[in-house]
């Protein structure tokens, strides 16, 4: 890589629950990480980054940078185009697409937010949740989310994007 096309890093920590850290010491300031969360991007090579006002800089993430804090459904009368909300990290709620759950190591599920851009890993209370909605298929030896007529099988994942 050419050195003055490198990105700096800045001392700032995600850790698997999605606690963000600087120097080690927990960020708690929600208008602060709200700005950061906005500010997130993700590079070719994988990396995340905080660009601010033209401004780059690397940071270390132990995961995902986002995480499911809980789903439930859509409390919609209509039946017919339900869903399921899930809560995320950075303070904002959107649909879930079941068609993006997927399970990794451990039996820790995942799906992908903000327009697929982003991966999110489920908490644990998130997870508990999500698990109402799953059903088992004993032929495929597979779980699923059935909604709205639709079987979504939920894949074997590896974070970074590879399959098992």
């Amino acid at each position: 890589m050419n050195p003055e096309n490198e990105i700096p890093s800045l001392p700032i920590k995600i850790d698997k629950e999605g606690v963000w850290y600087y120097r080690g010491a927990r960020m708690f300031r929600k208008d602060i990480l709200k700005l950061f969360f906005e500010s997130l991007k993700k590079d070719e090579l994988g990396r995340y980054l905080i660009e601010f006002k033209g401004d780059k800089c690397l940071i270390e993430v132990e995961d995902t940078p986002f995480v499911v804090k809980a789903a439930g459904r859509d409390n919609r009368e209509d039946r017919e185009n339900e869903s399921i909300e899930i809560l995320l990290s950075d303070f904002t709620s959107e649909k879930l697409y079941p068609s993006t759950l997927r399970v990794g190591m451990d039996n820790v599920l995942y799906c992908s937010i903000k327009n697929r851009k982003f991966e999110a890993r489920f908490s644990r209370s998130g997870y508990y949740q999500i698990a109402e909605f799953i059903k088992y298929d004993e032929d495929k030896d597979a779980y699923f989310v059935p909604i709205n007529g639709q079987i979504h099988y939920i894949e074997t994942y590896t974070p970074g994007g590879t399959q098992c």
